[in-house]
């Protein structure tokens, strides 16, 4: 739910547009003063053109900041703000302006160096932001810590959802002073610093003496927050916490009740403008992370497939000297929702009527000496690269199994369909975590799907990186599980 200003947690005050003002002003002040450093006191690095035509200069780069910081202001206000958030704004700031800068200078003169001179730039005034940035919400976080620009929030309810809530307020200096929360019986999961502070008649007698006061700004006790997590059912009581709120000057927000009681791990999605509930998160299923990813499997797998080549020729040769048979080993495999698809590989056992429903052991008598070195090595996995051209696989992902393994292992372990929402790889994070190999009892089985689960609902290209990294160390670490 990121994608919406991070919701109630992020409106903004008077006084955090202040902050953002002063901000705006700074950001313009080292811009400025980091454009005369370089004139003044590094000339000679400087393009020719920045010298003889610095008001340009600086009216261009000005505008460049102006239209910036229009697309992608200051967030140092967000009271729930992650640092990676903090990182990623402060970049892309940054190279607008400085993209922008580059273009209009570039139609202005064909100065030399201009690119190695707006690249220096970039990073100095990308250190100059991150570190203003540092400090103001440094200096903010003090404020809030000592009972400035706080909000005062009300909980109404006993839901576990306002239980979780209040644990993220509390964790950071958010500026949140939550007094408690009103409900007809206390919660089942206590949590210290949370008040219990009535049943939900003592909550409507309070409400009806405050909107009994003439001036509401000016009511004891002011509540700058609501945030109540009824029942449906409830929804007279709703409507009568809506209109108090409206009355008194107070924002009120609805939180959508937890399912952990229930023992339903369900997370909220947003589908267009409703919010639904799923009990898996797949970031796959993002087009953009779906694009990402294939474009990344097409050009390795293009690269690896060309050099592939010559390494199939001296493969080939030696499988044909150890063995008869066929170079590559060809067989029927579960792919992404279900589809069977055959995979390619170098074919390091001896043809054998077992093949498509007999796991490799670790001393069996069905493979050849290179085939047995093949398996130690990956090597016989580099094929599969053609099934990734193909579209059938992915670099990373749930190894394919056998169709008698899905057919078996999915009547006897309830989430093991669930690794098939993701196209398969040639490797994948199961692997690199220790259940790679025989499954010879079902723990075994069922910590390789888990491990398959965990990857596709926490998938990023970094993740799929590490794993690439590993398994390529794997090449010259030899894995005990690998035969």
């Amino acid at each position: 739910m990121e994608q919406e200003e991070r919701g109630s947690l992020q409106l903004r005050t008077n006084r955090e547009q202040y902050v953002l003002i002063t901000l705006l002003f700074f950001d313009f002040l080292l811009l400025n003063g980091l454009l005369f450093s370089f004139a003044h006191f590094f000339a000679d690095y400087v393009p020719s053109y920045l010298l003889s035509s610095t008001k340009v200069t600086f009216l261009v780069m000005n505008m460049s900041l102006a239209i910036s910081e229009y697309f992608y202001h200051t967030i140092i206000y967000r009271r729930m703000l992650r640092w990676i958030e903090f990182f990623y704004n402060v970049t892309k700031l940054v190279t607008l302006q400085v993209f922008l800068s580059f273009l209009m200078l570039k139609f202005l003169t064909d100065s030399v160096g201009m690119f190695k001179f707006m690249l220096v730039f970039y990073v100095c005034e990308w250190l100059l932001f991150y570190l203003l940035r540092v400090v103001c919400r440094w200096l903010l976080q003090i404020w809030r810590s000592k009972g400035g620009n706080a909000r005062t929030v009300l909980f109404v309810g006993n839901d576990d959802s306002l239980r979780s809530l209040y644990m993220k307020l509390s964790q950071s200096v958010t500026g949140y002073h939550v007094l408690g929360y009103y409900a007809d019986a206390p919660m089942k999961r206590p949590v210290d610093g949370l008040k219990y502070l009535g049943t939900i008649n003592d909550l409507n007698a309070g409400m009806r003496a405050r909107m009994c006061t003439s001036d509401p700004e000016s009511a004891k006790g002011r509540i700058d927050d609501v945030y109540c997590s009824l029942s449906h059912d409830e929804g007279k009581q709703i409507r009568l916490l809506e209109v108090f709120c409206d009355h008194s000057l107070t924002r009120f927000f609805y939180v959508p009740r937890s399912f952990s009681e229930y023992g339903l791990p369900l997370r909220p999605v947003r589908i267009g403008d409703t919010i639904a509930y799923t009990n898996r998160f797949q970031p796959l299923l993002k087009v953009g992370n779906r694009v990402m990813k294939r474009m990344f499997d097409v050009a390795v797998s293009l690269c690896v497939c060309i050099c592939l080549i010559p390494i199939i020729i001296v493969v080939g040769i030696i499988i044909k000297l150890q063995s008869p048979g066929p170079i590559f080993f060809r067989q029927q495999r579960t792919g992404i929702n279900g589809k069977t698809f055959k995979v390619i590989k170098f074919r390091s056992m001896h043809v054998n009527k077992d093949a498509d429903s007999v796991q490799a052991t670790e001393h069996d008598p069905r493979k050849f000496k290179f085939g047995d070195f093949m398996r130690r090595a990956n090597i016989d996995e580099l094929p599969q690269f053609f099934n990734v051209l193909n579209g059938d696989m992915s670099i990373v992902g749930p190894r394919p199994h056998m169709l008698r393994h899905t057919e078996l292992y999915g009547h006897l372990i309830n989430e093991y369909a669930v690794r098939l929402f993701c196209k398969p790889g040639i490797t994948g994070f199961a692997q690199v975590s220790g259940f790679r190999g025989e499954t010879k009892e079902l723990w075994q089985m069922q910590g390789r799907v888990n491990a398959d689960i965990w990857y596709i609902e926490h998938w990023s290209m970094g993740l799929d990186l590490r794993i690439i990294f590993k398994t390529a160390m794997q090449v010259f670490v030899h894995d005990e599980q690998a035969y």
